[in-house]
């Protein structure tokens, strides 16, 4: 397993994989596929030294899926802490990997300026708890019943891991 910056051009696949999240209404808050138009913002918001989006692949360069950085709440006092956001290609879930993408990307966080690790989890997604909470994650924030989802009110944990005091 490798990890290599993201591209414009792996763009499409990036949403392709995200998009297969959306009707299980267990990862994501979107209620519609996304278009890879309208995650060129997001996709230009990454920066390899402090904010990266990493494609994730096999020895034999097929894409397990993807993991990003992002700020958290935009403003300067936080830049030490960053959200991550793990997806992997529903060919590729449930086999381990995202343990060991967890694990890499924590190994990372110090040369990328990151103190403070965050993921935003709906209370629904016990598998994702679960993992975070198996590499030390604790719960930080429990924002109860903040989304709506078809019909049905879910809350959002916010767990967080301190890299470094």
């Amino acid at each position: 397993m490798t990890f290599r910056d993201a591209t414009l051009d792996d763009l499409p696949k990036i949403v392709e994989i995200y998009n297969s999240t959306v009707a299980s209404r267990l990862v994501t808050a979107d209620l519609e596929p996304v278009s890879v138009e309208s995650k060129i913002d997001w996709f230009n918001e990454h920066h390899s030294e402090t904010r990266p989006l990493w494609m994730v692949e096999d020895v034999q360069k097929n894409t397990i899926g993807w993991v990003s950085f992002q700020d958290f709440y935009g403003r300067p006092a936080y830049q030490k802490t960053a959200e991550i956001s793990i997806y992997i290609d529903e060919n590729f879930r449930g086999k381990g990997y995202g343990q060991q993408i967890l694990k890499l990307s924590i190994e990372k966080c110090p040369s990328l300026g990151i103190e403070n690790l965050l993921a935003f989890i709906f209370a629904h997604n016990l598998p994702s708890l679960t993992l975070f909470e198996k590499f030390g994650f604790k719960l930080w924030a429990n924002l109860k019943n903040i989304a709506e989802l078809d019909g049905e009110k879910q809350s959002l944990i916010i767990l967080g891991k301190t890299i470094k005091d």
